[in-house]
């Protein structure tokens, strides 16, 4: 089947719904657009109208630079375009991330966006959608990439802040600004002491606030602010072995990725700790959403999706083949790194 006669294909400037005339997270200007989710590989600027789901839409609304042309809905509720029913469900990526649903002549389809399955508190739970054709990510696609249990994960994450205190040091975690950081924020066990925020981090904490989320307290590092020894700091990765994270000294680094999982790239970054923690599926979580999903056939779009469309038709005996989008992931810190840890993975499962 040609790409036209599917109901969803890539274009030049996105994946396309003809039937509708609509995009998917574009990453050219269109002129309708719904967005998944507010993180920049799927949420640009430039398009004249987007819809997103409604618990998202004050984080995309700044994402794009407070464009008047934003409007949103409510997971599951249902619109009609030119015949095709779109709905839009939770994807439990971020706060406001969704699935989109389309629905015509009797055909369904599902682009899932970014997604993750584990329990996450700032934003809903990943609702599974019964569709004929699954778009799925597959960033961690391979069988090595398996999260920690939340309570284990924060433990770590508070143990660790709690020794660095006892021991005379603040405590920065280098995390992505928009959806991580909120996250480890909601998991902080504040009665070790104060959170204070790097800016990037804080104005998206404030937005998460507004659009109706409890976390804890947190003080902007700023001109004036004088950090409270013993502080746990969230920043974004770029301020490694920057200026402004040497004004936290004494200080113990740490990472927050799903990236953590593979042995060496902590080292080689010289960071003291690395916690694995993830918004993506990890192995066993996308072989759950396809399964649940009852797709008879998965397309795969970015990370290791040649590997999980592989398996796909190999193991499970589902139709599956790769969908090529500008879609990027959680984003790696060293790419050449990684890919010498899971060679030898990569080769087990040809």
């Amino acid at each position: 089947m040609s790409d036209s006669n599917n109901l969803i294909y890539p274009t030049d400037k996105g994946l396309y719904c003809q039937a509708a005339d609509v995009y998917v997270d574009p990453w050219g200007k269109v002129e309708r657009a719904i967005i998944t989710h507010a993180h920049s590989d799927h949420a640009r600027w430039g398009s004249q109208n987007y819809l997103c789901a409604e618990p998202g839409e004050k984080v995309l609304r700044y994402r794009l630079q407070n464009a008047p042309n934003v409007e949103s809905m409510p997971y599951g509720k249902t619109i009609e375009r030119n015949g095709v029913k779109i709905s839009l469900h939770p994807a439990g990526h971020i706060l406001g991330s969704a699935q989109a649903r389309f629905e015509y002549k009797g055909e369904v389809w599902v682009v899932s966006g970014d997604y993750k399955l584990n329990p996450d508190p700032t934003c809903a739970l990943f609702e599974p959608v019964k569709c004929d054709t699954f778009i799925t990510e597959s960033t961690f696609g391979l069988p090595i990439y398996k999260w920690p249990e939340h309570e284990e994960l924060f433990e770590d994450i508070n143990s660790w802040w709690y020794k660095n205190k006892s021991e005379g040091r603040n405590s920065l975690i280098l995390c992505y600004a928009l959806g991580k950081a909120q996250r480890i924020l909601a998991g902080l066990d504040t009665s070790i002491g104060p959170v204070y925020t790097h800016g990037a981090v804080e104005v998206l904490t404030e937005i998460y606030r507004q659009s109706g989320l409890n976390l804890p307290a947190t003080i902007k590092i700023q001109a004036g602010v004088k950090l409270e020894p013993g502080s746990i700091i969230l920043a974004p990765p770029s301020v490694q072995n920057s200026p402004w994270q040497r004004k936290l000294q004494p200080v113990s680094v740490a990472f927050a990725s799903g990236w953590m999982q593979v042995r060496g790239i902590r080292r080689r970054r010289s960071f003291d700790k690395g916690f694995i923690l993830s918004d993506h599926c990890d192995w066993n979580s996308l072989l759950t959403a396809v399964k649940e999903s009852e797709a008879s056939q998965v397309l795969v779009t970015h990370g290791y999706a040649d590997v999980f469309s592989r398996y796909l038709q190999t193991e499970m005996g589902i139709a599956s083949s790769i969908l090529s989008t500008h879609f990027a992931g959680e984003s790696v810190m060293e790419q050449e790194e990684v890919l010498e840890e899971v060679s030898e993975v990569i080769e087990e499962t040809e």
